[in-house]
């Protein structure tokens, strides 16, 4: 808050001259007197007025490292982090992690998100005269992780599924991959009436491509021998022609 001060002169007196008359025993003594006669009061200054400098600049945001979970997705992440282009930017400025498939986000995959997102955040906060600099809070994401392995690719289905209303089981699942591939997740078959069309079929359940992409789940791999995203098609194949992947008990 700016100070206000007053700032007065010294008071000017000026000396004035008079008689006192003082007794002498019956004769009267007029003797000079010098005394202060009444000061003027010197003007008031003008109040001072403070310059107040203004506060220090706030540093640009930095960028934010965002760690993907279960059932994200890149719009849903642009959108919450208001990056400025949507999920178009943010692939953009993470393609090289991504890869060529915006919608292969795999848990666990860190991307960086721009200083814009920072910034805002910061720009809703109570303005302080004291701030002199901004700093981006990222708060700790949980995430799940699975083991590289049958077990885990099963589970990491199961919970996808769960997201897009799969249904299956994790027996359902297992013994299925058993009987098609014995849990080779590279297994293809080249001699079949399917391989024969052109068409083999590939990976642990043994899904050929024109099945794999007419059920293909979001946010998993477009690429068939994908343990996670060959399990997760298949089951959602297997859902809608027979209800889960748990009737499933032969060739299908």
């Amino acid at each position: 808050m700016p100070a206000q001060g007053k700032h007065r002169r010294p008071k000017n007196s000026r000396l004035s001259r008079g008689l006192v008359v003082a007794s002498t025993g019956g004769a009267a003594l007029a003797l000079p007197l010098t005394g202060a006669a009444t000061a003027s009061a010197a003007p008031v200054a003008a109040p001072a007025v403070a310059v107040v400098a203004p506060a220090a600049a706030v540093q640009a945001a930095k960028p934010v490292t965002y760690t993907v979970a279960v059932g994200d997705t890149l719009s849903g992440i642009a959108g919450e982090h208001s990056v400025s282009g949507g999920w178009k930017k943010l692939y953009e400025d993470n393609k090289k992690a991504i890869g060529d498939d915006p919608s292969h986000i795999r848990p666990g995959l860190k991307l960086t998100i721009g200083a814009a997102a920072a910034a805002s955040a910061e720009r809703s906060e109570p303005a302080r005269a004291d701030r002199s600099e901004a700093r981006a809070v990222v708060t700790p994401v949980a995430v799940k992780t699975y083991a590289d392995n049958l077990d885990g690719w099963i589970k990491e289905s199961l919970d996808i599924m769960a997201q897009h209303g799969i249904p299956g089981t994790y027996d359902g699942i297992h013994r299925n991959v058993m009987r098609e591939s014995s849990g080779n997740p590279l297994a293809i078959n080249n001699w079949d009436s399917n391989a024969a069309a052109g068409t083999p079929s590939k990976g642990l359940l043994q899904v050929i491509d024109p099945t794999f992409s007419a059920y293909h789940v979001p946010g998993t791999s477009l690429d068939p021998f994908d343990p996670v995203a060959n399990i997760t098609a298949a089951c959602n194949y297997a859902a809608d022609r027979y209800g889960s992947i748990d009737n499933v008990n032969g060739p299908y």
